[in-house]
């Protein structure tokens, strides 16, 4: 049987007007699921809280032989010390600094190696969790680590706005940048580094007594989106 030159016609529009439908309901979904995504950094100058865009680290990494006691919070994923972190972020550890200046906050100095103590002004770090009913659960920094002998988790600590120092990457050349972007750590446990941007009260002294492990009954599987929370008082 032939098609008509009118039954041709409608199944041309029929078509256009699914195809139509379908980019129509695409444009309306993705910038619904861009907006799920939070932003690397945000800035809430009236709760003067900074708050960056994570994700559960994983506790190995398939380049190396053994899991490493955690001495930083945040690392790059690519980081120096993405081995032994609890959450990886891919914001630049300045821009983070620059948020925390922007809520009036001053930098102090890093502590690095014996007897060196950071210096500056304190603050609290949170992690936001997925919840039940897409409400988020808040939970101290410390109570996402434990010691890896008894299992309990850490006691509160003193979280430092050290800030990094700057660093000559060339030799040759005089450039400087900013520590904290080239090792990709944001905040140290201990001052096994001054390219950090947060340092804890601890020293090099606390180092060999204290190891750490994340708190798997706390924490999200690998890979979870979460949210850090840097609370100015």
């Amino acid at each position: 049987m032939k098609l008509t030159t009118d039954s041709l016609e409608h199944r041309l529009i029929r078509m256009f007007a699914v195809v139509a439908m379908v980019v129509s309901i695409q444009a309306c979904i993705q910038p619904a699921m861009a907006q799920e995504k939070p932003a690397a950094i945000q800035v809430d100058k009236e709760k003067k809280t900074v708050t960056v865009a994570c994700k559960i680290a994983p506790r190995k990494l398939p380049n190396l032989a053994e899991v490493y006691p955690i001495e930083v919070i945040a690392a790059a994923p690519k980081g120096q010390k993405a081995h032994e972190t609890v959450v990886t972020f891919e914001a630049k550890p300045s821009d983070i600094h620059k948020a925390l200046e922007s809520l009036g906050l001053k930098p102090g100095k890093p502590a690095k190696g014996e007897g060196a103590a950071a210096v500056g002004p304190e603050v609290k770090i949170f992690l936001d969790l997925p919840g039940a009913g897409g409400i988020s659960k808040r939970l101290p920094i410390e109570k996402a680590l434990v010691d890896r002998k008894t299992a309990k988790s850490m006691p509160p600590l003193k979280w430092i706005f050290t800030g990094s120092i700057s660093k000559q990457l060339d030799p040759n050349k005089p450039e400087l940048v900013y520590g904290a972007d080239n090792t990709g750590t944001l905040i140290a446990i201990f001052p096994v580094t001054d390219e950090t941007v947060f340092q804890t009260n601890l020293t090099m002294k606390d180092e060999p007594l204290i190891k750490l492990d994340t708190n798997a009954k706390a924490l999200p599987e690998i890979g979870t989106d979460v949210l850090l929370v840097i609370q100015v008082p």
